[in-house]
């Protein structure tokens, strides 16, 4: 059941910091979001929307929802509201869906649609890449927006429970609806206590 708890966490955290940089992205111009910036994808509204298709594909999977792969270096969401409201959507699909794991599930298979032939792999490994894939382009994202008037959020401030770094975190997740004692299972700071 820890493997089960650690995808949970993943879900919450990949959610938490999501919001976070779609927040300060919010503070740019819309010419800033789709200037040409670098990083694996020419703007930081390519890449989000990049991150959000690659949710479609791996959440709509994990699923049991074919979603097909062609398309998804396009930019459905050219809108930054949309794609937040699009993104925070698939992040909530995603917790749900990590929210009822148990080993058995975690170790089944699934389909993903690669448009001209059906990958198949297991969930916990579906999954692992799915975060990793999160972390690496909101890393391009927070990149590229050092080049901008916009501060870079911190991302990196979820897992640990001393009280500066529930401080740190306090408001997205009142925005966002979270609670700490939800998400772990108790007092974030009790083993501390």
């Amino acid at each position: 059941m820890i493997a089960a708890r650690y995808f949970r966490a993943q879900a919450y955290h990949n959610a938490w910091a999501n919001h976070r940089l779609l927040t300060a992205c919010s503070r740019l111009p819309p010419p800033e979001l789709s200037a040409r910036r670098t990083g694996f994808f020419p703007s930081i509204i390519h890449t989000l929307n990049h991150i959000l298709t690659v949710d479609w594909l791996y959440v709509g999977s994990l699923e049991g929802r074919s979603v097909h792969y062609a398309g998804f270096e396009e930019i459905p969401c050219p809108l930054l509201a949309d794609l937040k409201q699009e993104q925070k959507a698939v992040d909530r699909r995603l917790i749900a869906l990590c929210g009822v794991l148990d080993d058995s599930r975690l170790e089944e298979t699934i389909d993903i649609d690669r448009g001209d032939w059906v990958q198949t792999e297991p969930v916990d490994r579906t999954l692992l890449h799915l975060f990793q894939h999160q972390i690496h382009h909101r890393g391009q994202v927070h990149a590229m927006l050092s080049g901008t008037d916009v501060d870079p959020p911190q991302l990196d401030e979820f897992f640990l429970g001393h009280e500066r770094e529930l401080a740190l975190r306090s408001a997205d997740f009142r925005a966002l609806g979270f609670d700490e004692a939800a998400i772990w299972g108790c007092s974030p700071t009790s083993d501390q206590e």
